[in-house]
Order: structure tokens, then C-alpha cells, then sequence
């Protein structure tokens, strides 16, 4: 997704098996970084299902889970048990 020089990313949730721009399982949200401010448009109940089911996400996935609040969801889930 975007153009040459005006990235977009989509967040999703893909096998680890599959190659980084092939199938994936289901999107998440999307990111838009070049937009001021940054555009973070992510479904945090289909994020905190995913990370419950044992998803595991990258570094920067990660913080842009922070970001929504997403993140925060599934620690305060798992602390809860």
C-alpha cells in the first residue's frame, strides 16, 4: 500500500511461515505515517483477540499498539486472570 516515497502500512495479522508480502489471515488497522499527525486507525478488540490466541507482534507493531491503547488492553486482560 502507497506510493514510491509516500508509505502507507496496513496491520496485520499473517503465519509466520509466509513470506513478509504474501497471504495474510486478517487487517487490523492501518498506519499512515506521513499525515500530520500520524494516522493510526487500528480495531483494538480484533488486536487484543489475536495477542490472546498468542499472536506475536513485531517491535514496531507492537508500539503501535501502544499508541491505540491496544496494548494496554491485553496486559490489563492478562494481569485480571
Amino acid at each position: 500500500v502507497g506510493k514510491t516515497k509516500q508509505p502507507h502500512y496496513r496491520i496485520i495479522v499473517a503465519d509466520e511461515r509466509r513470506s513478509r508480502d504474501g497471504r495474510f489471515i486478517e487487517i487490523l488497522g492501518q498506519y499512515n505515517p506521513r499525515q500530520e499527525p500520524s494516522h493510526l486507525n487500528v480495531d483494538n478488540d480484533k488486536a487484543v483477540a489475536w495477542l490472546k490466541q498468542g499472536a506475536q507482534p513485531t517491535e514496531r507493531v507492537r508500539k503501535l499498539l501502544e499508541i491505540s491503547g491496544a496494548w494496554a488492553q491485553f496486559t490489563a486482560s492478562k494481569s485480571a486472570k
